[in-house]
């Protein structure tokens, strides 16, 4: 025969079993709690479903786009998480109605344990690269999240909740909790990831669908961006059910140090949106400004990184740019006439050399032969007669140089042909004597 003890230990594990079978699961509580989990996930999962779909379709027409497709990748990211995350909102507004009308609710906060852990997970471990150490944090949210969902930590949860609940602090008029700033952390925490995401797929469709020109789409997603973060920060303080009115007096003694202190900063800021706006500049132009010469290939909201010839960028405040002189090649077109010196002996054929430069820069790659290339005589100098090809470009972003070096080498080479003579400064230099005495005495005579 067995224990005795043991036997009725079991038993009573038993009826308790029975009890909570009964109780729960053939009452209307537990199934019910069961279909609106399963609806919520169905909903969640034709959400994701669709927003897969639109995706791929994107993928597909935007293949050549690289810009367009590292959105598009950052998007999928988000799809991953997004339908663990938009369940887990779901079964919340669930709990949260269950609990105002005093129903039964414990599976409905097990499943929105499970579901927040599911989110964490693919929201930080997938990007992980040390995946030992990714795993080791999968393991601890899941941990976490089974052992706080289990029937057993649900009163140490409430206790754990009552605790935060009655540390409190007074602001103004308005009374806080500890829960409530943890609450008021989380909910900052989902809403700039929800900005994060808005603000890729807003700078997508900027860059890919909208049409319009460059620096009216980054003028358009910096100013989103902004709108963005400055919502979050009030919705977080309105969750907090602070008055935003006292923070006129700190923010007016803040604008006043910041605008002694940073100034530069925000000057740098403000001519940036002033840039955007009156597209003065843009992305692709080819600027020069002093000695710098390139095309831009970033303007931000502080600096203007300009692209020389020679791959080296330069970081220009936005500053310089409102305030210094700046030569814009493309502000309104790419049309751009460069002009190329060349010095001819007095006693060469001018029309033949004519001929020969308008014949070099003809066959000089790059030169448009709208407007035709031009030459003209600009002047008689001390050792040679000065002409002057004008030549025009469409291109100018891709440098001006290699057009000049061409266009010389074109003409060298016909002239030499032809036995023109490109002239060399020259002097003579006359020897005259003088008198032992230190008079001149002129030229001397004789041989």
């Amino acid at each position: 025969m067995g224990n005795p003890s043991a036997l009725a230990s079991f038993e009573q594990l038993v009826s308790h079993v029975r009890e909570y079978f009964f109780h729960q699961f053939l009452s209307w509580a537990t199934p019910s709690q069961i279909v609106v989990i399963g609806c919520a996930l169905l909903l969640a999962r034709q959400l994701s479903g669709a927003m897969r779909a639109w995706l791929t379709r994107q993928q597909v027409q935007h293949a050549a786009h690289p810009e367009a497709l590292a959105d598009l990748a950052i998007l999928q990211n988000f799809v991953k998480v997004i339908d663990a995350f938009s369940a887990f909102i779901l079964v919340g507004m669930a709990y949260g109605i269950a609990g105002h009308f005093h129903w039964p609710r414990n599976e409905l906060f097990a499943a929105g344990n499970i579901l927040v852990a599911l989110t964490l997970v693919r929201l930080f471990t997938d990007e992980m690269k040390n995946r030992f150490w990714a795993k080791v944090l999968a393991i601890a949210i899941w941990a976490y999240a089974l052992l706080l969902a289990s029937f057993g930590l649900l009163q140490l949860t409430e206790f754990w909740f009552r605790l935060l609940q009655n540390i409190n602090f007074q602001i103004g008029q308005v009374r806080i909790s500890l829960l409530y700033m943890q609450r008021a952390f989380f909910l900052l925490l989902a809403l700039y990831w929800m900005s994060k995401n808005l603000r890729v797929l807003s700078h997508f469709w900027l860059l890919a669908k909208s049409g319009l020109s460059s620096a009216t789409q980054i003028l358009l997603y910096r100013l989103g961006g902004i709108f963005l973060f400055c919502a979050c920060v009030v919705i977080v303080l309105h969750y907090l059910g602070l008055d935003l009115t006292i923070f006129a007096l700190f923010s007016g003694a803040l604008g006043l140090g910041l605008g002694f202190g940073l100034q530069k900063i925000f000057a740098n800021l403000v001519s940036g949106f002033i840039l955007l706006a009156d597209k003065s500049v843009k992305p692709g132009d080819v600027i020069q400004l002093k000695d710098t010469y390139g095309w831009i290939n970033f303007l931000g909201s502080r600096y203007c990184s300009v692209v020389t010839r020679d791959g080296i960028e330069h970081l220009i405040p936005n500053e310089n740019l409102i305030t210094g002189e700046v030569i814009n090649w493309s502000y309104s077109q790419n049309l751009v006439r460069i002009r190329v010196p060349v010095g001819v002996a007095y006693g060469a054929d001018l029309e033949k050399a004519r001929e020969l430069v308008l014949a070099a820069a003809g066959d000089t790659p790059r030169v448009l032969k709208d407007p035709k290339p031009a030459c003209l005589l600009t002047g008689f100098g001390d050792s040679a007669v000065n002409l002057e090809a004008r030549v025009w470009l469409n291109d100018p972003q891709n440098g001006i140089g290699s057009v000049k070096s061409d266009l010389f080498w074109g003409i060298w080479r016909r002239f030499k042909e032809q036995g023109i003579e490109i002239p060399f400064p020259q002097r003579d230099l006359h020897l005259k004597s003088l008198h032992p005495g230190g008079v001149w005495t002129g030229p001397e005579k004789g041989p």
